[in-house]
């Protein structure tokens, strides 16, 4: 098998095809990065390559970290391929964002039995943009659910500011906490002005298989260990056909990738980037790198029994 690019126009997706060089039965849906073939995607799928697993790299658009009205039956597309390449075993991850995407995409799709969600919300967020408008970095969208299913979009927690307060308040949160990117407050806020309602909650009951929860209490972007606590009382109060475990650390930043992934994608300076993001990094960077180095090894472990 060889590396195959698709395209929303042509197949209905974005993403890029990674065999493994070994023979595998087991295939892994990666959301990493703002394209399906950039150095983050590649690395991670050069990681999960060498755990003997094939993996498919899915991004929103070509190029586009922007997250808006992205239809999930997607992700029912790249699973067709990806049986036809001979994939018994098909899990999903992401990060951030796309961590929700993963649990998301679980819900919808009994084939995917093994979720990895790093530092994820338990609730569907509003869209996003990341086109530069009026020279703001981010702009929510206008009242825009983050995915969609059958063209309808999903009920979200509305953000508690709008364009163009939406993206000063988080230059001043971060430049007060002295990061380079912060926005805790900003969804405490969004979530003080409109308590989550049940339809804007990830049906995680819904998962097959074996999800795996991973966050760090120093998260700044959003408070991603109560976020995955809710997850598990939600599981513990619910039928489901799941297990799930819960990888929390109190150092480790929003950046909580396994160890050796985070140098394949960057080789040199990789925990120079946690350092650089985020004050925690600065402050505890031989705590943060010793939680990465234990999820690397519980990683690689949880792979190889799946």
């Amino acid at each position: 098998m060889k590396k195959q690019v698709f395209r929303v126009e042509s197949d209905g997706y974005n993403g890029a095809w990674y065999p493994a060089p070994v023979e595998s039965r087991k295939g892994m849906i990666l959301m990493l990065g703002d394209s399906s073939e950039d150095r983050m995607a590649a690395s991670g799928a050069k990681w999960v390559n060498r755990q003997g697993i094939h993996a498919m790299a899915m991004s929103p658009a070509e190029k586009d970290y922007g997250h808006h009205s992205y239809p999930l039956e997607r992700f029912g597309k790249a699973i067709r391929f990806m049986k036809e390449q001979g994939c018994e075993k098909i899990g999903v991850a992401g990060a951030s964002t796309t961590g929700m995407m993963a649990l998301l995409a679980a819900s919808y799709y009994p084939e995917l039995t093994l979720t990895v969600a790093i530092s994820p919300p338990d609730f569907v967020m509003e869209g996003f943009y990341r086109d530069g408008r009026d020279g703001m970095t981010e702009r929510p969208g206008d009242h825009e659910s983050s995915v969609t299913w059958q063209n309808q979009p999903l009920p979200y927690l509305p953000y508690a500011w709008r364009h163009p307060e939406y993206w000063k308040k988080i230059q001043e949160e971060s430049k007060a906490g002295g990061d380079k990117v912060a926005s805790r407050k900003m969804f405490d806020e969004s979530e003080r002005r409109h308590p989550i309602r049940e339809e804007e909650r990830i049906r995680v009951e819904n998962i097959r298989g074996r999800i795996i929860f991973i966050g760090a209490e120093d998260d700044v972007l959003w408070d991603t260990c109560r976020y995955i606590r809710r997850m598990e009382k939600r599981l513990a109060g619910l039928p489901h056909e799941c297990t799930s475990e819960s990888w929390l650390y109190e150092h480790g930043t929003h950046f909580v990738f396994p160890e050796s992934m985070l140098k394949m994608m960057l080789p040199v300076g990789s925990g120079l980037l946690v350092s650089f993001m985020f004050r925690a990094g600065r402050e505890y960077g031989k705590e943060c790198r010793e939680t990465r180095i234990d999820i690397d090894r519980r990683l690689k472990k949880a792979l190889a029994e799946w």
